[in-house]
């Protein structure tokens, strides 16, 4: 991996943490604005719009000109939404403005990595950048948490500008302030993203011509072999992470009896298994063998599923470990625990086939519109799940059937994928043989 790559994965990494660090702190808005529980899912679900309604025009918009160029503009999208949360705007639109540059940062993102590295080693540097990604998620999901946590935010709302009234007041205006400055991080790192010199041919303008390229690369992705069992995947697999985003913090509060702040710090647990499973898939799984690891996807299904059984109270809490005023008791392990194996499986399986369907994308058409297509698929998941959760939490549904619900469903459209590439591994050695006997 050469000094470029590394750029460009400081530049992921800390706008990524703002992005997770902003939920957070959102989420603790709309607690400060009495919103009913329903709306708080409903953050993520308009923070993926984009990535929907915009999925025809970001690839060619990220194929138009150099990459890091395109993540510098996105990135300041993203400041200016982050800006008007701040300032006053609801929580929702706001986070809405941030996904509309996260929509036209991830092909960039992404893109360039094909630009810049041989199909062999795109396996590693998925499982850099979603091993850095996981860690900004970590690091923002406990950064926004201790941003909102009483001690933290008092310290911070304890600093005054002589003469200069800030308006802000509350731990949640306080934590959007940091989460800004580190957005300008993530744009000042941009700016340092040489020109990789791939150029594509000039992109079109007409909205009608860009939606019919799009449905004509999604048609060939989903026509490829390869293509559509890795983007059927990945669909699913980012649908799922984003409503087990949301479950977890439910399941905090409800089976764990902890905080929001708390509950951030046990979310960011299973990305630690994520972080670890991505760095162990790019250590062990080439390319070739990347359909290999379809099965941990069933089983991370069944795990998830023995959340649903587990209470706080089953366990004495014996305080094992003590760090300041942090403790860590026995109760609190089998969680811990659960949550690290989820993250895991899911972070094993998601590496190989993203780097799959990059190399497809990357051979069929070109590096941005691909990435455009798999987004589109994979947030009309999360769209899809979260308006489902949202809904199941407006019934008031036991958290407990939600999880055996949702575990159940990744393991089941797991174990249909999985048949599915088997057929089609049976048509393609028919067909290699009836062609061998033409000869």
């Amino acid at each position: 991996m050469n000094r470029s790559f590394y750029t460009i994965m400081a530049a992921q990494f800390f706008s990524s943490l703002a992005d997770n660090a902003l939920l957070i702190a959102a989420i603790a808005l709309l607690v400060q604005l009495e919103a009913p529980a329903w709306m708080t899912p409903l953050l993520k679900l308009f923070f993926v719009m984009s990535y929907v309604v915009l999925a025809a025009f970001v690839g060619a918009f990220a194929d138009s000109r150099p990459k890091g160029n395109v993540m510098f503009i996105t990135n300041t999208i993203k400041f200016v939404g982050c800006a008007v949360m701040l300032f006053g705007s609801h929580p929702l639109l706001s986070y809405a403005i941030v996904g509309l540059g996260a929509a036209a940062y991830s092909p960039a993102k992404y893109g360039i990595l094909t630009e810049l590295l041989p199909p062999e080693k795109l396996v590693a540097a998925n499982g850099w950048i979603e091993g850095l990604t996981v860690g900004s998620i970590i690091l923002g999901t406990v950064l926004g948490g201790v941003l909102i946590s009483a001690s933290v935010s008092a310290s911070l709302l304890s600093f005054d500008l002589p003469v200069v009234n800030t308006g802000i007041d509350t731990p949640a205006e306080s934590a959007i302030l940091v989460i800004m400055l580190i957005y300008i991080i993530a744009a000042v790192i941009n700016l340092q993203i040489p020109d990789t010199g791939a150029r594509y041919v000039a992109q079109k303008t007409n909205p009608i011509e860009l939606v019919h390229d799009f449905a004509i690369c999604f048609r060939t992705l989903w026509n490829d072999r390869l293509g559509q069992i890795s983007l059927a995947v990945t669909t699913l697999f980012w649908g799922a992470g984003a409503t087990l985003q949301f479950i977890v913090l439910k399941w905090a509060q409800t089976a764990l009896n902890m905080s929001l702040s708390q509950g951030a710090i046990l979310q960011a647990i299973s990305a630690v298994g994520v972080a670890g499973g991505a760095v162990w898939a790019a250590a062990r799984i080439p390319l070739r063998q990347s359909l290999s690891v379809l099965p941990y996807g069933v089983g991370m299904g069944l795990v998830v599923c023995i959340m649903a059984v587990y209470h706080i109270d089953l366990i004495p809490p014996v305080v094992l470990l003590e760090l300041g005023k942090m403790q860590l008791t026995l109760n609190l392990v089998p969680p811990y625990l659960l949550l690290i194996l989820v993250g895991w499986l899911a972070g094993y399986f998601v590496v190989p086939m993203n780097a799959l369907l990059q190399h497809r994308g990357h051979v069929l058409m070109s590096a941005g519109h691909s990435i455009a297509v798999q987004n589109f698929n994979e947030n009309i998941s999360v769209l899809s799940m979260l308006m489902l959760y949202a809904l199941l939490i407006w019934l008031d549904v036991p958290i407990t059937y939600v999880i055996i619900g949702f575990g159940l469903s990744v393991s089941v459209i797991m174990v249909l994928i999985i048949k599915r590439h088997k057929r089609n591994q049976a048509e393609y050695d028919s067909l290699h043989l009836i062609g061998e006997s033409k000869h």
